[in-house]
């Protein structure tokens, strides 16, 4: 890994600006260097939160990123739970991304054959690789320590072979889901956390400074030759006691 970085801002106003900007950087990294820019994204705050800094941005071009889902409820596109219809109205639908460059999920598809579905869509859209690499993974946490939809003590943590794996009996609703697996997250060049809130402090603390027991899943991502960001503001870091670095809006990662 190349190092953690643990980016605290005044309050998660000043995060959504950091964090478009590590999104254009790297597209503009990767397209430079591979002619493409593959984002993985995922649901929850992080939604409106990318949607908006995305678009103030002067002269945003999409045309060459492909876009996938961390992990996807097995939901309609029109269901407020699906997170690619969140994107879709929020994003998608303002920018100049082809359809062929985003991929979904097929909701029709039974849990298991919909995740079977979705690695071989992620497998053609990244046929050199045995998992896919994407350029940045964008993640978030909930207060229990999960991320994408690896949950505590939950049996998908110890996978290793699968790309995508079907969960259909999620902690939190709605309980079919298909979710990126830890090989996967952990080939990405780049992962960025954004956590914010109060009541992410406790577990955020024991993610980032170790805890008696197994590690929560958020702990487990450790990119093997990439970039770890997390992006918090005060509030989160309220309990932290490792060394961080402090930076405003206008700060470049």
């Amino acid at each position: 890994m190349a190092g953690r970085r643990v980016v605290v801002f005044p309050s998660s106003a000043e995060v959504g600006p950091v964090l478009a900007h590590l999104v254009t950087s790297r597209a503009e990294k990767a397209i430079a260097s591979r002619g493409r820019f593959t984002l993985g994204l995922s649901g929850g705050s992080l939604v409106s939160m990318l949607s908006k800094e995305l678009l103030a941005l002067p002269q945003l071009d999409c045309s060459k990123w492909m876009v996938g889902f961390c992990d996807e409820r097995l939901v309609s596109f029109d269901d407020p739970e699906s997170t690619y219809g969140l994107y879709k109205n929020q994003l998608f639908s303002k920018v100049n991304i082809p359809e062929s460059g985003i991929l979904t999920i097929d909701p029709s598809l039974p849990v298991s054959e919909c995740a079977e579905h979705y690695t071989r869509k992620l497998k053609e859209a990244f046929p050199d690789d045995d998992f896919p690499v994407f350029d940045l993974l964008l993640l978030g946490m909930g207060p229990d320590g999960h991320t994408c939809s690896l949950f505590p003590d939950h049996p998908l943590l110890e996978e290793t072979k699968k790309i995508v794996a079907p969960i259909s009996d999620s902690p939190k609703p709605p309980p079919q889901r298909v979710t990126m697996t830890f090989p996967v997250v952990n080939s990405a060049r780049c992962v960025a956390f954004v956590s914010t809130g109060g009541s992410k402090a406790p577990v955020l603390k024991e993610v980032l400074e170790g805890r008696e027991g197994p590690a929560f899943p958020a702990a487990r991502v450790v990119p093997t030759n990439g970039e770890l960001f997390w992006l918090v503001d005060d509030p989160a870091a309220a309990s932290l006691t490792i060394q961080v670095e402090r930076l405003g809006s206008g700060a470049k990662l």
